[in-house]
């Protein structure tokens, strides 16, 4: 019988844990998540972001199984960091925790490459069940946006025009509803002025609206921004 040497067993300890970065804009919420999750076993906090650009820096400069991250928050959110992410780290899982309520963003955000999404209303518990899951490499679906992909699977053909959008689209469609200039988003999203033009234009192609203002409003009217 192989007995496990001192070195196994902390290499056996150390592969189990579960590596978590945080990504929220508000310190206070970082913070405590941080405390709450290191106080559960088996998982551990290896670092920390407040914005969607420094998330991407983040999951480059540090080895991690999950990145719980926010939706909304100043110059590149969480969903324009979301992507770039899952390209650069297609192993991380990403699991978006949001205080939009799950029907406004949830299922886009899976299609899109996020491996889960909590409202911050939900349980601690629900948490950490939810990293748990994605640490497996499995994807998390709570029973509300369980309901709601069944709700789109009977609806068909029917999801509204802002769900039919690519990625870029979609970015760029949520910072002009916002009020950002050609310029502010070209920054952000590492584009040129023209192409965000050409971005706007078939936007509003898209979503059979006229003006930057009718974006506005419908998004609004969508509640995809306060």
């Amino acid at each position: 019988m192989h007995i496990q040497g001192e070195h196994e067993e902390e290499t056996a300890m150390h592969d189990s844990i579960i590596k978590v970065g945080i990504v929220d804009d508000h310190a206070i919420v970082r913070t405590a998540l941080l405390t709450f999750l290191s106080e559960q076993i088996g998982i551990k906090v290896v670092g920390q972001a407040s914005s969607g650009r420094e998330a991407i820096d983040l999951v480059r400069n540090v080895a991690m199984d999950v990145l719980l991250m926010d939706l909304s928050m100043p110059g590149q959110s969480g969903i324009d960091a979301l992507t770039m992410i899952r390209a650069k780290a297609p192993d991380v899982g990403i699991l978006i925790l949001s205080a939009y309520p799950e029907e406004q963003y949830a299922t886009s955000l899976i299609r899109k490459g996020a491996s889960g999404y909590l409202n911050k209303e939900c349980q601690p518990d629900e948490i950490l069940n939810a990293i748990r899951t994605v640490a497996l490499g499995k994807r998390y679906i709570s029973p509300a946006v369980a309901d709601l992909l069944a709700r789109q699977l009977n609806r068909g053909l029917e999801a509204p025009p802002h769900e039919q959008l690519s990625d870029r689209e979609f970015q760029v469609f949520l910072k002009l509803a916002r009020g950002a200039t050609a310029s502010d988003i070209a920054r952000d999203l590492s584009l040129s002025v023209k192409t965000v033009s050409t971005y706007r234009t078939r936007l509003l192609e898209k979503l059979a609206l006229e003006s930057n203002s009718d974006l506005t409003y419908y998004a609004l009217k969508n509640s995809l921004i306060d």
